[in-house]
């Protein structure tokens, strides 16, 4: 399981982290249930907590939705309308045979564009995938740009050591978006049992656990610009 977890993490080519990432589908599940990982939990709650509206009829993007375990607690949330992408097509097919998808495509965020048009989804989703050696920092314009005015964005990052850099390289990205105006904070929670440490190198203070943080967003709505 840490060799497994490594892996992933570490700066290997993307054909050879896809690769990875494919033949982990089958034991994912199982292996993130012995790290006790919480962040599909803590991500869905807290979306359900600050979406004001009726949750059936919201449409809903899960970013690097692997086998679907943020899909699991949106639905038990009463959000119904999901739609999935990732970059590794043996993790879509394990999200497929749950039946929570209404839609999957294969999409290799960062290299290209989220298969979406503009301003289509009430909510998107991106947990799990934004660290060291995942999901690059650049695509936080893309997440952007398929959501609606006025629609939420949740975010999730670890904040063990040999992420921390990536870590404050995402927050001084999502601050200047901020400033720009381009969406406002609803949430930074840190968490410390995030799930558990597969080194005591990585673990928080010898807890045996890292922790993490959820952050939430609402996207602003688009000012009108006065004639001349």
């Amino acid at each position: 399981l840490r060799e497994r977890v490594a892996a992933v993490h570490r700066g290997s080519s993307l054909p050879e982290r896809l690769r990875l990432y494919d033949g982990w589908a089958a034991r994912y599940e199982q292996d993130v249930a012995a790290l006790e990982y919480r962040a599909p939990h803590l991500a869905a709650a807290s979306l359900a907590f600050a979406f004001p509206a009726p949750r059936a009829e919201a449409r809903l993007l899960d970013v690097a939705c692997g086998t679907g375990l943020v899909a699991w607690e949106l639905h038990r949330r009463g959000f119904r309308c999901l739609h999935g992408v990732d970059g590794s097509a043996g993790m879509l097919e394990r999200a497929r045979s749950t039946g929570l998808y209404q839609q999957l495509r294969l999409c290799v965020l960062g290299r290209e564009p989220l298969p979406a048009p503009a301003e289509h989804y009430d909510a998107v989703t991106v947990v799990g995938a934004l660290g060291e050696g995942q999901v690059p920092i650049s695509v936080l314009p893309e997440l952007l740009r398929v959501t609606k005015p006025g629609g939420f964005l949740c975010l999730t990052t670890r904040s063990n050591p040999s992420n921390l850099r990536y870590k404050a390289e995402l927050e001084a990205a999502l601050g200047q978006l901020e400033r720009s105006g381009a969406w406002q904070k609803l949430l930074a929670q840190e968490v410390e049992y995030w799930e558990r440490a597969t080194s005591e190198e990585e673990s928080t203070q010898g807890t045996g656990y890292i922790s993490g943080v959820v952050y939430i967003y609402q996207k602003c709505p688009v000012p009108h610009l006065e004639e001349g």
